[in-house]
């Protein structure tokens, strides 16, 4: 749960130049958590840093972190003050994969705003490869990324798409993200987890072997209900923004709002609400550097999503007219689910969580209906 090095993304600025960000007051230093370095994630990071940090003369810090915990834990503690992540803010909400450790549980995560973008999730193929769909992969070599188990239960979805799970395919170990790719690209994987605009894709795509993708069709409704049953926070998607990807004819393949920016629940509502208002208000100054940001346009917010949103956030969205009564209501859904978990979470002793917090997860949500 290590935090690699940082990296300052913006100067501090006497002045302020723009009139929208007279109306945004922040912390002069603020920091962020995000994936490592060379992801899609970590490039985003530093695309929104940017823009806040220039718009608004703050510093504000990109901190990489290597697995899923690691990228939610110093926000947890009050030393970061938010984080730029994926998937596992599903998995922290719910406490399922990293966060069964018996020092985690569920956690009291909420959302800021979150990416709607063009771009979706899928496995990335060998150009040269013979895989066409999910089921072609048995046999096949995948990556498995030892760090994020966020990552792993992704390649466990596609596979389930196809009918398959880990048994039917070589397992590949790999450190992170990054390595990977560095996996792929040396030709030691078939099939790696990824988003379809991250920075290496490019490299992939101008390589000898080339890059493909595997299509998830969003009109194979059993492969979805398969794939749903490991992530549900994953619908249907037709991309239009990767390499190889002609836009005049979408691929297939899962999205979610990714990134999403979140905090705890105990965060300052001022500071949530104005960096709301900042991610928002310079929108097009990081959605033009970082084409991957796009989906943070606010009318492209989902707030019926699988986490709830933190009071500041939704403050800042009543007050732009894009939040409503039935918004409230299913929030209001999403935190009693929350606190739920939590309280049979910290009933359970902690030398048995480990051991018996799926089964027991599994009989409260069912006894309270869900």
């Amino acid at each position: 749960m290590k935090l690699l090095t940082s990296l300052t993304v913006a100067l501090m600025a006497g002045t302020v130049t723009l009139a929208c960000a007279q109306e945004v007051k922040l912390p002069r230093t603020m920091a962020m958590t995000t994936y490592d370095v060379g992801s899609a994630g970590y490039a985003q990071a530093v695309a929104i840093g940017k823009a806040i940090s220039d718009s608004y003369g703050i510093s504000l810090r990109v901190l990489p972190a290597t697995s899923d915990v690691a990228r939610l834990l110093p926000v947890k503690q009050g030393r970061v003050d938010f984080a730029l992540i994926g998937s596992e803010a599903f998995n922290a909400y719910e406490g399922t994969e990293a966060f069964v450790a018996p020092e985690l549980g569920p956690q009291d995560i909420e959302l800021l705003a979150g990416a709607n973008s063009n771009n979706c999730f899928t496995l990335a193929l060998q150009g040269n490869s013979d895989i066409k769909t999910a089921a072609d992969l048995k046999g096949k070599r995948v990556g498995y990324v030892v760090s994020s188990p966020a990552l792993q239960a992704n390649v466990a979805a596609f596979l389930a798409f196809g009918g398959l799970t880990w048994d039917d395919v070589k397992m590949v170990e790999v450190a992170s993200f990054g390595a990977s790719w560095e996996a792929f690209l040396n030709g030691q994987v078939d099939a790696i987890t990824t988003l379809s605009t991250t920075t290496y894709t490019t490299q992939a795509a101008a390589s000898p072997t080339g890059l493909k993708w595997l299509e998830l069709p969003k009109d194979d409704t059993e492969g979805w209900k398969r794939l749903q049953k490991i992530k549900p926070q994953f619908s249907p998607r037709d991309a239009t923004d990767g390499p190889n990807i002609d836009p005049k004819k979408p691929i297939s393949c899962a999205g979610f709002p990714y990134p999403v920016i979140v905090t705890y629940s105990d965060r300052d509502d001022d500071e949530v609400y104005n960096m709301t208002k900042a991610m928002s208000d310079q929108y097009k100054i990081y959605a033009e550097a970082e084409r991957g940001l796009v989906g943070f346009a606010p009318e492209r917010q989902n707030f019926n999503w699988v986490v709830p949103y933190h009071d500041g956030a939704i403050r800042y969205w009543k007050e732009i007219g894009l939040w409503t009564d039935q918004d409230t209501v299913f929030n209001d859904k999403l935190r009693a689910r929350q606190k739920l978990l939590q309280d049979a979470w910290n009933a359970l002793p902690a030398d048995q969580r480990e051991s018996k917090w799926v089964e027991t997860r599994e009989e409260v949500l069912s006894d309270a209906g869900y």
